[in-house]
């Protein structure tokens, strides 16, 4: 199970202010408490920087890994951006989130790909847009699983992002995004998968409970990997017991050290 921390974001008011007055305590608490909590990759995002992308995003990694060795997913619409983060990381195989079949993107990121030798999300989206079905996302997942295969990229370094959009505005987004899961575990048993979890819930009320249901439904059929906040010790206590009942968890090693560790209440 891949979990990338979301906290480090500075579409978040907080974050982004403290990214402006260089706030070095506040970041490395949310990159030391995401670690703690069990994340695989730290997320940084400072993609609405616009005038200093790239110095607040050398600052944040900068600023991480001065006191925490978790691998790091470099997270911007910029190709520049992502090459000075990239450039940067030190401590294991970086996460690129993400590139499309969208010409541009594509064209920008698949260098990155091969310079860094990174893992990669996939978006399942082209220059037509946001797909509809998951007939729609099965045809882009096959164009580029095929293009990046061919151009070195393993499997297993691929994370297909099924894009989740939220039920309040497509009722069928849920089914969707569970259809085109179950159809990529089938053509490409060996690729895994990353998604935005909390956007299935965005617009409504209680939003928690939507959300944890949502990974287990997901994970039932295959999804490996989330972007979330891993201190969200329901949703880690969802995830580590869904792992057990699906046989993921050998001997149940990981649902234990959940139970002693508090986690699970």
């Amino acid at each position: 199970m891949t979990i990338v921390g979301e906290l480090i974001n500075t579409s978040r008011p907080a974050v982004k202010e403290a990214a402006k007055n260089r706030d070095k305590e506040m970041i490395i608490d949310l990159a030391i408490r995401q670690a703690k909590a069990g994340a695989t990759f730290i997320d940084v995002n400072c993609g609405n920087m616009i005038n200093n992308e790239e110095e607040t995003m050398e600052w944040l990694v900068n600023t991480i890994q001065s006191e925490v060795e978790v691998p790091l997913c470099i997270d911007s619409p910029s190709a520049t951006a992502l090459d000075v983060g990239l450039s940067l990381c030190k401590y294991g195989r970086p996460m690129i989130n993400s590139i499309s079949d969208e010409d541009e993107r594509y064209d920008s990121v698949l260098p990155l790909i091969k310079k860094y030798d990174a893992k990669i999300v996939v978006l399942c989206m082209d220059s037509t847009g946001m797909p509809v079905t998951s007939d729609d996302r099965m045809k882009v997942v096959h164009k580029l699983q095929d293009k990046l295969a061919n151009e070195g990229v393993k499997d297993d370094d691929m994370y297909f992002d099924p894009l989740v959009k939220p039920v309040s505005s497509v009722g069928t987004a849920g089914i969707e995004v569970l259809e085109t899961i179950k159809k990529i575990k089938i053509d490409y048993p060996d690729v895994h998968f990353m998604c935005g979890l909390s956007n299935i819930s965005y617009g409504l009320p209680n939003r928690a409970i939507l959300n944890r249901l949502f990974v287990v439904e997901t994970m039932t059929l295959g999804m490996d990997g989330y972007v979330l906040d891993p201190t969200n010790n329901k949703t880690m206590a969802d995830i580590a017991t869904s792992r057990a009942l699906l046989g993921m968890d050998n001997y149940c090693g990981g649902y234990i050290k959940a139970h002693r560790s508090g986690l699970l209440g």
